[in-house]
């Protein structure tokens, strides 16, 4: 299940470029949550790159429709496809639908997330599970098939050193506490010991397994810290860099690590937040 989140424009289909170096050519890439954000520019981008692309999604399905439609008109290969990746068999049919559609995977970004907040005291144990199903167990069940798929399938050298590669979307606060947000925290906290946990295991096998962390990205999920002057403001505070991410700086990590440009990575999170984590309050003595 994806983000309940408003719907976002497309980039103009004219950023495709035949010049374009085609680092993932002849390579499919699954993409959850991809029907907006940052999961939305994570597929434009791998597509961009040269693969065929699955658009996941569990709401706004007219936006992964649109993007697939706009990928195969570029000359792409890209299928749209609905599944709440918190259920176990529907996460099993949407990788047997992207297998029978495409022939395999080689590549998996576990994006689709969501939040449900509240202080502790008042937190429901309802929206304490919806948080760790969707975002926690969510990828366990897509990484799971992912792994099964590329072991399954055999090394394709000619196409991807590694015999697969799993992006796992995780968050600033898989370090940084969050009160108010407990249940996402904790769920980010679990991505992070998952991902290492799965990269120390299935690194003999050549699977590459990495995570994103990122800080604060113009999103319509975040929209009330940004829309207004005082409120990005006050947001510009943790960020030394001194600017709010954009999907696509998320976008160009994620092409990176599912490249064989970064063949010798795993098992690391690559923070994409503009310095959040160096705790800028202290650039003053704290």
């Amino acid at each position: 299940m994806t983000e309940e989140r408003p719907r976002v424009a497309s980039r103009p289909w004219a950023c495709y470029c035949p010049a374009m170096p085609k680092l993932l050519q002849d390579q499919t890439a699954l993409v959850t949550g991809a029907s907006s954000g940052i999961g939305f520019a994570v597929a434009e981008a791998l597509a961009e790159a040269g693969a065929s692309v699955v658009v996941n999604y569990v709401s706004h399905g007219e936006d992964a429709e649109r993007l697939a439609a706009g990928i195969r008109e570029a000359g792409g290969r890209a299928l749209a496809a609905k599944a709440d990746v918190s259920d176990e068999g529907e996460v099993q049919r949407l990788f047997r639908d992207a297998i029978a559609q495409f022939g395999t995977i080689d590549i998996l970004f576990a994006n689709a997330g969501l939040q449900r907040d509240a202080a502790f005291a008042e937190m429901t144990l309802a929206d304490w599970r919806k948080v760790i199903d969707v975002n926690l167990t969510g990828q366990f069940l897509c990484c799971r098939e992912g792994v099964r798929e590329f072991r399954r399938r055999g090394p394709r050298p000619q196409v991807s050193k590694a015999l697969g590669k799993i992006v796992c979307m995780s968050s600033v606060h898989e370090v940084i506490p969050w009160a108010g947000h407990v249940n996402y925290a904790a769920s980010k906290g679990g991505i992070m010991l998952m991902m290492k946990s799965l990269a120390q295991e299935v690194a003999q096998h050549r699977i590459r397994v990495n995570a994103i962390a990122p800080g604060a990205i113009r999103t319509p999920i975040n929209r009330v810290a940004w829309e207004t002057p005082e409120a990005e403001a006050e947001l510009l505070r943790l960020i030394p860099y001194g600017r709010i991410g954009e999907p696509q700086d998320v976008a160009k990590a994620a092409l990176w690590l599912a490249s064989d440009e970064s063949d010798y990575v795993t098992g690391t999170t690559l923070f994409v937040d503009g310095g959040m984590t160096l705790y800028p309050a202290f650039r003053e003595g704290g």
